[in-house]
């Protein structure tokens, strides 16, 4: 029986005992294989993988616990939530969720949304994974973005080419209006939402009150994900035909820089040496670039990587959950 297989059979303290074993590295890399139903474990001083850890079907996003003591996966195919120690990338539980693919705690760490882009539906769960209401949403809900108060979430319908806003008090949908064709990434920066439209070359800046689009920022073709630089002074916007990065001036959104990445980038994680891992859903490869310069190193990891999680103090252990 491949090791893969034999893992999702043994019992969990066993798998996580397995994992715990000396560190190789002084960090760890998590990387989402939606493609081959697994998570690539980089050692982040080599850049190579050291294992593989299987999930049951299609996994792609995680949001770290507000505690940060787990890092939950979503497996849209296999309606379940991976809990992972976020230091060793250990399996702690499997929790049921019904198509779990985009998820985000709110900022006070209250609630836990869900979006099931499959199934027509975002899902409002409390902190301890319990679900509080579910919302019939048309169609295909995609990524999520919160107010800072936590008192709303905003999540684009690809299928529909809208933005839906959810009062997390009132539990109510207050909105949903036509933001772009085929949106995806969104980001709430200095009072405004940022919306990457797949289907158009540019993001669309909106009045997260009411939903009005407001303006237009070209970033290329394929805008797909939105991502602000730890200091504050950037916003890279991933563009995934165009196969570019670019970045954006925080301030007053223009464009600043632009960098070649083939391969369909997706999501990105800043590393503390300012380099900046993406994920290249189409090439079976993670970027490691330098902002400075545009160049990047590749590491090979599993079919169509999504989301990617580093931890820079964590330890990429060897284990027995290999591929």
């Amino acid at each position: 029986m491949p090791r893969s297989r034999l893992a999702l059979l043994l019992p969990l303290g066993l798998i996580a005992a397995l994992s715990a074993h000396p560190a190789m590295a002084s960090g760890l890399a998590l990387v989402i294989n939606a493609g081959s139903a697994s998570i690539s474990v980089v050692d982040m001083g080599t850049g190579q993988e050291v294992r593989r850890i299987p999930v049951l079907r299609e996994a792609h996003h995680w949001a770290l616990s507000p505690d940060g003591k787990s890092l939950l996966i979503g497996d849209t195919g296999g309606n379940e939530l991976l809990l992972l120690d976020p230091a060793t990338g250990a399996l702690q539980r499997r929790v049921p969720c019904a198509d779990p693919y985009q998820l985000g705690f709110s900022p006070n760490g209250k609630m836990l949304v869900v979006n099931g882009l499959a199934r027509n539906q975002v899902d409002i769960y409390d902190a301890n994974l319990q679900l509080v209401k579910r919302f019939p949403l048309s169609s295909m809900p995609s990524h999520l973005a919160y107010s800072p108060d936590s008192r709303r979430v905003f999540v684009t319908l690809q299928g529909t080419d809208r933005l839906a806003a959810i009062d997390l008090d009132t539990m109510q949908v207050v909105w949903n209006e036509k933001v772009g064709k085929t949106p995806a990434g969104v980001l709430w920066h200095d009072g405004k939402l940022l919306v990457a439209n797949m289907g158009e070359d540019s993001i669309a800046v909106v009045d997260p009150a009411d939903g009005r689009v407001i303006g237009h920022v070209h970033t290329g073709k394929g805008a797909h994900q939105i991502f602000p630089a730890p200091d504050g002074k950037l916003i890279w916007v991933n563009n995934r035909v165009a196969g570019t990065t670019v970045a954006l001036d925080a301030a007053t959104l223009a464009p600043v820089r632009s960098c070649n990445i083939p391969g369909g980038p997706d999501d990105i994680a800043f590393a503390p040496d300012g380099k900046l891992w993406i994920t290249r859903r189409w090439a079976e490869k993670v970027a490691v670039l330098d902002p400075a310069t545009g160049d990047y190193e590749t590491i090979v990891v599993g079919r169509s990587p999504h989301g990617i999680y580093l931890n820079p103090h964590g330890t990429a252990a060897a284990s027995l959950a290999q591929r």
